[in-house]
């Protein structure tokens, strides 16, 4: 038995999260093989290489897989599927993309969101947006699974030895074609791994306010940046910012949430956080629920103090 992880990474290196896959790849037992689909993307899967438990890589370097586009990425898993018993890709917004298209094409169910390896057919995921657990159990020939990167611990990124493959890359499947992109650059660390975030919402009135306030206080504490869903339909953010069931999933050691009420789907993205500080005016949040230190007040006078003391 063997699996295979499909590796999220920008050609040079890989991503954060593709380690904490790799994590649980290991957890489910048998080799573990890592895909890295890219052009000129020998650093990268040179780097997959190097992590421990790895004992293969597989390199698809070609030209359709030059922006990363998930129908060439689906075709490419596919093409390699051979032999794996379990298919894996983390639960980002590219792995999230990718593996519906590999498991519809290998006919196949998906399981998604995997927080847990109960053994080799048998897995744990959230539903009801993280208020309740379901044990799932596959009798298919090949599991196809995204995974929870906040529910894994990252895999050493040294110390392993495993030998680079080449493969042949895919044509282009001509259904999607790169247009352009719009990156946000920030040398904040990266929201999804970072230790400590700090989250606004609509409380916080506007943007200029948003980033008046909570600007000094991650600069102080070296924070990621995020929001609630609220925050970034009003347009206080870029939508890379937000937190919960429909953005990004974050687990840090410190989330402080500011202006932000509580609804489920953020509750949903950050209630795993050890420890849990919310500022808002209404007792009665439903994100005090899930705090471990709550300030009651105004936001406007609270966080400046804060940013103060520190």
């Amino acid at each position: 038995m063997a699996n295979l992880v499909i590796a999220e990474h920008d050609h040079g290196s890989l991503k954060s999260a593709t380690l904490n896959v790799i994590s649980a790849a290991v957890a489910i037992g048998g080799d573990v093989h890592v895909l890295v689909a890219g052009e000129n993307a020998s650093a990268a899967a040179a780097a997959a290489a190097q992590v421990a438990g790895v004992s293969k890589v597989l390199l698809a370097d070609g030209a359709a897989h030059a922006k990363l586009l998930t129908e060439n990425a689906a075709l490419q898993v596919v093409a390699v599927a051979a032999g794996y018993s379990h298919i894996l890709a983390p639960a980002t917004a590219y792995g999230k993309s990718v593996a519906p298209r590999v498991a519809a094409l290998l006919d196949k169910a998906q399981i998604s969101d995997i927080i847990k390896v109960v053994d080799a057919d048998t897995f744990q995921r959230p539903i009801y947006a993280g208020n309740a657990y379901a044990t799932v159990k596959s009798s298919d020939s090949v599991k196809v699974l995204t995974v929870r990167g906040t529910a894994f611990g990252a895999a050493a990124a040294t110390g392993g030895s495993a030998t680079v493959e080449s493969v042949t890359a895919v044509a282009d499947s001509g259904l999607s074609s790169f247009v352009s992109a719009e990156l946000t650059k920030s040398e904040r660390p990266e929201l999804t791994a970072a230790k400590i975030i700090v989250s606004g919402g609509r409380g916080l009135g506007s943007g200029e306010k948003y980033r008046e306030l909570l600007t000094p206080l991650a600069d102080k504490l070296n924070a990621a940046m995020g929001a609630s869903r609220a925050a970034v339909d009003a347009g206080f953010v870029p939508n890379d910012y937000q937190v919960g069931q429909t953005g990004k999933i974050v687990a840090p050691d410190l989330y402080i949430a500011v202006g932000i009420s509580g609804a489920i789907q953020h509750l949903a993205g950050m209630k795993d956080s050890k420890v849990i500080v919310a500022i808002n005016k209404d007792p009665d949040a439903p994100i005090f629920g899930v705090a471990d230190y709550g300030l009651v007040g105004d936001l406007f006078e609270l966080v400046p103090q804060l940013t103060a003391e520190l």
